[in-house]
Protein backbone atom coordinates (compact mmCIF):
# COMPACT_ATOMS: atom_id res chain seq x y z
CA UNK A 1 0.00 0.00 0.00
CA UNK A 2 1.06 3.06 -0.66
CA UNK A 3 0.43 5.98 0.97
CA UNK A 4 0.37 10.13 -1.01
CA UNK A 5 -0.97 13.39 0.10
CA UNK A 6 -3.73 14.94 -1.72
CA UNK A 7 -1.55 17.59 -3.47
CA UNK A 8 0.68 14.40 -5.11
CA UNK A 9 -2.25 12.75 -5.98
CA UNK A 10 -3.81 15.95 -7.43
CA UNK A 11 -0.17 16.59 -9.63
CA UNK A 12 0.11 13.10 -10.48
CA UNK A 13 -3.03 11.57 -11.07
CA UNK A 14 -2.39 9.66 -14.57
CA UNK A 15 0.54 7.91 -12.43
CA UNK A 16 -1.06 6.80 -9.51
CA UNK A 17 -4.14 5.47 -11.42
CA UNK A 18 -1.80 3.75 -13.62
CA UNK A 19 -0.67 2.36 -9.98
CA UNK A 20 -3.94 1.12 -9.37
CA UNK A 21 -4.88 -0.71 -12.35
CA UNK A 22 -1.56 -2.89 -11.99
CA UNK A 23 -3.09 -3.94 -8.78
CA UNK A 24 -1.55 -1.49 -5.60
CA UNK A 25 -3.65 0.68 -3.55
CA UNK A 26 -3.22 4.06 -3.07
CA UNK A 27 -4.41 5.84 0.37
CA UNK A 28 -4.64 9.88 0.09
CA UNK A 29 -3.74 11.66 3.33
CA UNK A 30 -4.32 15.46 4.31
CA UNK A 31 -2.12 16.67 6.72
CA UNK A 32 -0.51 13.59 7.55
CA UNK A 33 -4.29 11.70 7.97
CA UNK A 34 -5.93 9.23 5.76
CA UNK A 35 -8.90 10.61 4.03
CA UNK A 36 -9.20 8.23 1.02
CA UNK A 37 -8.03 5.09 -0.53
CA UNK A 38 -8.19 3.81 -4.30
CA UNK A 39 -7.97 0.18 -4.51
CA UNK A 40 -8.28 -1.58 -7.58
CA UNK A 41 -11.48 -3.16 -8.69
CA UNK A 42 -12.35 -6.72 -8.14
CA UNK A 43 -12.32 -8.60 -10.79
CA UNK A 44 -15.73 -10.50 -12.05
CA UNK A 45 -15.63 -14.29 -11.57
CA UNK A 46 -16.37 -14.55 -15.73
CA UNK A 47 -12.49 -13.01 -15.99
CA UNK A 48 -11.62 -15.08 -13.57
CA UNK A 49 -12.67 -18.27 -15.12
CA UNK A 50 -11.46 -16.96 -18.27
CA UNK A 51 -8.13 -16.30 -16.56
CA UNK A 52 -7.91 -19.31 -15.09
CA UNK A 53 -9.30 -21.17 -18.60
CA UNK A 54 -6.33 -19.38 -20.38
CA UNK A 55 -3.57 -20.55 -17.61
CA UNK A 56 -4.35 -23.96 -17.09
CA UNK A 57 -5.02 -25.42 -20.67
CA UNK A 58 -7.61 -28.47 -20.68
CA UNK A 59 -5.75 -31.85 -20.37
CA UNK A 60 -5.58 -33.74 -23.70
CA UNK A 61 -6.45 -36.83 -22.15
CA UNK A 62 -9.54 -35.95 -19.95
CA UNK A 63 -12.13 -36.93 -22.17
CA UNK A 64 -10.32 -39.97 -22.52
CA UNK A 65 -10.58 -40.65 -19.11
CA UNK A 66 -13.71 -39.28 -18.51
CA UNK A 67 -15.52 -41.67 -21.03
CA UNK A 68 -13.25 -44.57 -19.41
CA UNK A 69 -14.59 -44.03 -16.16
CA UNK A 70 -18.13 -43.82 -17.96
CA UNK A 71 -17.87 -47.29 -18.96
CA UNK A 72 -16.43 -48.29 -15.91
CA UNK A 73 -19.66 -47.06 -13.99
CA UNK A 74 -21.88 -48.63 -16.90
CA UNK A 75 -20.25 -51.79 -16.52
CA UNK A 76 -20.86 -51.95 -13.03
CA UNK A 77 -24.61 -51.34 -12.87
CA UNK A 78 -27.08 -53.15 -14.92
CA UNK A 79 -30.65 -52.33 -15.68
CA UNK A 80 -31.87 -54.13 -12.48
CA UNK A 81 -33.51 -52.36 -10.36
CA UNK A 82 -32.66 -53.07 -6.38
CA UNK A 83 -35.03 -52.35 -3.66
CA UNK A 84 -33.28 -51.53 -0.50
CA UNK A 85 -31.69 -54.53 1.34
CA UNK A 86 -35.09 -54.71 4.05
CA UNK A 87 -37.65 -54.72 1.20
Amino acid sequence: MIAVTATQAARNFANILDQVERGETIVITRDGMPVGRLAPERRTSAERLKAALRDNPADEGFADDLEAAHADLRSAFTGEVRGWPAE
